[in-house]
């Protein structure tokens, strides 16, 4: 027996050629994945926090409970120190993933008749944590700060105004005017929470993020840093003041009632951010970004994708049929593409997403792309015969 309803679900998603399911890893050359450095599989990371780990007896596989009881091993202190002083920040509090923090934070933070304002492109754990509080909450157009001041001016006489953007949205790949942003925050007295998640690794003297790129860290509320992407690791942090991080330990639910990350996580991420402060990954990186953006030039496609100066580039390809089946072509190449499909971006707004990495040749983004090219000139061709 199953509910007739959540059935429907199901076949409607078939309907619509949008039905998820989990698929195994495959040895394809990599543009999907969120390991933008490549230190998921970097060796001198394992071996740093296994190193770690052994010459501070912190032999234990798990953390036995919540950090307010029994999980708040010294590991956590050690790192959080460190995300402050790399970061540039007071304090910063570890979460166990992306989605936890963002809500976290937003369930408890914005209080009844405070006023949330947040970009229409917001990350799904954003607009989830603001649902689940009592502030009122809108959306504004996408990186349209015009709207945006217009809603400021509209609200101005409500208690408490917080403004929520990403510093990269990680379905275009693009970014607000940061500066901008930040000015008008300060005219209208408002709150700035910034998600740093696809910033942190790539943007920045050695990938503090794009937010202390441009010097605005202490314009901003509070940011969130994620380690799942360039880090290659797991887990997240919000970095603020002290006050707001003694809040968070207070009120925050999804931090009080989940078990703590393991030590070994903990040594991992830190690992890992040494490794940010040594390593060329990161200028190879921005290298191939730059290739990436002039292979798109060379063939043509520009029209299509959206601008992003970022590791991930999008191209638009309307329809779930349409562009599942030039993936599909990609991928028999040997290529890594993943579609994105409605209902998860808007209809008619489905795309492939091309995450580049430090790992990827030249050769693999001038073929990828090259392929890509014909398969759109193809598809062009049909839609024109019919």
């Amino acid at each position: 027996m199953f509910p007739k309803r959540l059935q429907q679900k199901l076949d409607d998603r078939k309907a619509n050629n949008a039905l998820r399911s989990l698929k195994n890893q495959n040895n394809l050359i990599d543009f999907s994945s969120n390991d933008y450095l490549g230190f998921s599989n970097k060796e001198s990371i394992y071996e740093s926090a296994h190193k770690y780990l052994k010459d501070h007896k912190l032999a234990q596989n798990g953390a036995t409970g919540s950090r307010l009881l029994s999980g708040n091993h010294p590991m956590y202190q050690i790192l959080e120190n460190v995300l402050a002083n790399f970061h540039n920040c007071e304090s910063a509090l570890v979460f166990n993933s992306g989605y936890s923090a963002n809500v976290g934070f937003f369930s408890c933070v914005p209080q009844r008749d405070d006023v949330v304002l947040y970009d229409e492109y917001s990350h799904a754990s954003i607009r989830d944590g603001i649902s689940m509080g009592n502030a009122k909450a809108y959306k504004f157009r996408h990186n349209d700060l015009e709207h945006l001041s217009e809603m400021l001016k509209r609200v101005q006489h409500d208690n408490v105004i917080y403004v929520v953007t990403e510093s990269v949205f990680s379905m275009d790949g693009d970014s607000p005017d940061l500066k901008k942003l930040s000015e008008l925050c300060k005219t209208h007295n408002a709150f700035l929470v910034i998600d740093e998640a696809h910033a942190v690794g790539v943007f920045g003297n050695q990938g503090e993020g794009l937010v202390q790129n441009l010097n605005l860290e202490h314009d901003v509320f509070a940011r969130i840093v994620t380690f799942g992407k360039a880090l290659g690791c797991h887990g997240a942090a919000v970095l603020g003041s002290e006050q707001l991080k003694q809040y968070l330990v207070n009120f925050s639910r999804s931090f009080i009632y989940t078990t703590a990350l393991a030590p070994h996580t903990l040594a991992t991420v830190q690992s890992a951010y040494s490794e940010l402060m040594s390593t060329g990954e990161r200028q190879q990186l921005l290298q191939n970004i730059v290739h990436f953006k002039n292979n798109v030039l060379n063939n043509n496609l520009q029209d299509i994708f959206i601008e992003s100066h970022s590791a991930i580039h999008c191209c638009v390809i309307s329809g779930n049929n349409n562009v599942k089946e030039i993936a599909e072509k990609l991928q028999i190449q040997g290529f890594d593409v993943k579609p994105i499909l409605s209902p998860t971006v808007p209809q008619g707004q489905e795309r492939l997403r091309f995450c580049l990495h430090s790992y990827n040749s030249e050769k693999e983004i001038a073929n990828v792309l090259s392929l890509l090219a014909t398969f759109v000139l193809s598809e062009a061709n049909s839609v024109r015969q019919i």
